[in-house]
C-alpha cells in the first residue's frame, strides 16, 4: 500500500533524514485504499495528442504560431510551425515552398534548425505573416 501525501514537501523532508522506509512500513498498517483501487489508479491510459488534428482554422493555426513566439525558444517555434503545416498538409505546403516534404517535416520538427529562409517560406505558404512590435 502506498502512502498518499498532498503535499509533497514533508516526504521530501524526512526522506532527506532516511525515515522514509519507516513511513512506508507504518502505511501498510493503515486503513485506507484496496489494492485493487490502487492498482486501479495506476492503470491510467494515455493516448497521443496532436496539436495538428486541432488547428482548424487560420485564427487557431495564428494563435498557435503566437503563444510559441512569445516563449522564445526556436526549436518550439519551428515544432508549431510543422503542425501547423502538417494540418494544411505537408505536401501542399512542400509544394507551396519548392522544398522537400520529407526535409520539412525534419526540419519542422522540435530537433530541427530550419533556416530562416525556410521558416519565412513556410510561414507565406501557410497564409500567415511575422510581425515585429517594440516591447
Amino acid at each position: 500500500m502506498s502512502l498518499w501525501v498532498v503535499d509533497a514537501s514533508p516526504l521530501i523532508f524526512l526522506a532527506k533524514l532516511e525515515r522514509l522506509p519507516l513511513l512506508r512500513a507504518a502505511a501498510d498498517d493503515w486503513p485506507g485504499v484496496s489494492e485493487e483501487a490502487e492498482m486501479e489508479t495506476m492503470r491510467t491510459k494515455t493516448l497521443p495528442w496532436d496539436a495538428a488534428e486541432h488547428l482548424e482554422t487560420e485564427e487557431d493555426m495564428a494563435a498557435y504560431l503566437e503563444a510559441a513566439l512569445e516563449e522564445g525558444d526556436a526549436s518550439l517555434v519551428a515544432a508549431a510551425l510543422g503542425d501547423i503545416a502538417r494540418a494544411k498538409g505537408m505536401t501542399e505546403i512542400a509544394r507551396q515552398t519548392g522544398l522537400g516534404r520529407e526535409s520539412l517535416y525534419k526540419a519542422l520538427s522540435p530537433e530541427g534548425n530550419p533556416e530562416l529562409a525556410t521558416i519565412l517560406k513556410v510561414v507565406r505558404s501557410l497564409g500567415l505573416s511575422l510581425h515585429a512590435k517594440a516591447g
